[in-house]
């Protein structure tokens, strides 16, 4: 029981750790909004300020709490294949049930080695773009990337949500930029009162402007994924399917792209509610499966 408890307490504590990130950043943004609102305080600015405001942390909130996907049932192997591949000792009779079990799944990628993508932990053949991740400790659809900042994966659920969070939040840091430079001015000259103010208006300008650069950047290096249809993984990794690598091998031009990720419904794009599209896989015909639309 000791060892068993130990791992229990271990397992808490780091689920504590994993929400400081997301600590952080609330008390950040707290923080703006209090400086913001009632100590700079421009009335003109402020009807634009909550409409950011608002948005992005409307897009923060889904990115944190919206669920990763996981693969369906027939993705998972059954009590009596396991048994079959358990009994098995030699990698290739393993990959030949494994074959066997994926004939009629939609399946085009492989390993680097050719092999079917199986997950040992959960115990399923990978569907296309999907990955285990280490910290989740599940298998996640088009897996992007753990974000420690959001305490979640990011994947095909919550991709859209995660790319709205980034655009939210680098228009409300540039928006407050915008606004306080004039402030910021008159505080190294010193045209301000001496009050507590200043000290805010400071420091609210150096916040938002440091982090409108690195929100930039990553705002763009996503924007860039979108548009060819890649997750980080497979930026940094390109998939492999029968014929062999192909970085391309998602990519179905900008527009289908980016649909991907938003949707079809223009109306649906700047709005943190789920609209992407549920095709994910295809062989390297083109031909785009339905499979997806299975998932609610």
């Amino acid at each position: 029981m000791a060892p068993s408890g130990s791992r229990s307490i271990k397992r808490g504590c780091q689920r504590v750790l994993y929400w400081i990130p997301v600590l952080f950043i609330a008390l950040i943004v707290a923080w703006s909004y209090y400086a913001y609102v009632l100590q700079l305080c421009i009335v003109v600015y402020l009807l634009v300020y909550h409409v950011v405001f608002i948005m992005f942390v409307w897009a923060y909130w889904q990115t944190i709490f919206t669920k990763p996907m996981n693969p369906l049932k027939e993705f998972h192997l059954s009590h009596s294949d396991k048994e079959l591949l358990e009994r098995e000792d030699r990698g290739e009779s393993q990959q030949e049930i494994l074959r066997r079990i994926a004939k009629d799944l939609p399946i085009y990628t492989r390993t680097n080695s050719g092999a079917i993508r199986f997950c040992d932990r959960c115990q399923l053949l990978k569907p296309d773009r999907c990955h285990h991740c280490s910290v989740c400790d599940k298998c996640i659809l088009k897996m992007d990337h753990h974000c420690p900042w959001v305490n979640n994966c990011v994947g095909f659920a919550n991709y859209k949500f995660f790319m709205l969070f980034l655009l939210y939040s680098l228009l409300y840091c540039l928006f407050i930029t915008a606004t306080d430079l004039q402030y910021f001015i008159k505080f190294w000259t010193n045209g301000l009162p001496d009050t507590q103010a200043k000290f805010h208006i400071l420091f609210l300008f150096f916040s938002a402007s440091m982090f409108s650069v690195s929100l930039a950047s990553l705002f763009i290096y996503h924007c860039w994924l979108v548009c060819k249809n890649r997750s980080t993984l497979e930026a940094v990794r390109s998939p492999v399917f029968r014929h062999g690598t192909d970085k391309n091998g998602f990519s179905l031009g900008f527009s289908k792209n980016f649909r991907q990720v938003f949707g079809d419904e223009v109306k649906y794009w700047p709005i943190p509610v789920f609209s992407s599209n549920k095709n994910l896989t295809c062989d390297k015909n083109g031909t785009w499966t339905s499979w997806m639309s299975r998932y609610n």
